[in-house]
């Protein structure tokens, strides 16, 4: 189902991206992949840390008026968080989504841009692993949507196509499905992108 949803989402994008296309708006399709510095926030006093995972996926830049531009993206994210059991022991949680955010650009003439917009997330995989021991399947603990906010800048090189960009990704539903616990998903991104066929502004 999961797959689906996302061969479903792709084809959205690339379809708006064409109709987009056809009415004469300035369109760019492009790769990106990076690295995420990324934890959960608990709303007790547990406290997680930062763990280091990746992403990787498609986006589309729609120029809409001068300045301003949509930027819907797809991206396999690669989240989690990871804590202390004892001095020697960790257990990591990896948290694999996919991440739909939508982002509104202001973009300025030397090719840097403010983008800010909604995200939802939905799960593919999760799993809790102690130390040496076998990883633990949680997905069943955890609820399928997450939803959120990002913000962040950007920098194209107008001639090559080629930029990088540095986002926060702030979760703002509870990603736990049962317990009174309230968890949250939390981190920063820095990645690199290419826009296939980049017109500048």
């Amino acid at each position: 189902m999961k797959v689906n949803l996302c061969l479903a989402l792709a084809a959205i994008l690339i379809g708006g991206t064409v109709s987009a296309q056809h009415s004469g708006q300035k369109v760019a399709i492009g790769i990106k992949g990076g690295v995420n510095l990324t934890t959960i926030h608990n709303d007790n006093d547990v406290k997680y840390d930062a763990k280091v995972g990746w992403n990787a996926g498609l986006l589309a830049h729609i120029h809409l008026v001068p300045r301003l531009a949509l930027q819907p993206e797809i991206v396999y994210s690669a989240q989690g968080a990871k804590y202390a059991n004892t001095e020697t022991i960790n257990t990591n949680i990896n948290l694999g989504y996919i991440n739909v955010p939508v982002l509104v650009q202001y973009m300025f003439d030397n090719g840097f841009r403010l983008e800010a917009g909604p995200q939802v997330g939905f799960l593919v995989n999760a799993k809790s692993k102690t130390g040496t021991a076998t990883a633990v399947d949680i997905k069943d603990n955890l609820k399928g949507a997450d939803f959120g906010l990002v913000g962040g800048v950007s920098y194209v090189h107008p001639p090559s196509g080629f930029g990088v960009d540095l986002r926060y990704n702030l979760g703002l539903s509870n990603i736990n499905e049962t317990g009174t616990v309230k968890s949250t998903n939390r981190g920063g991104q820095l990645g690199v992108f290419y826009l296939i066929n980049h017109r500048q502004r």
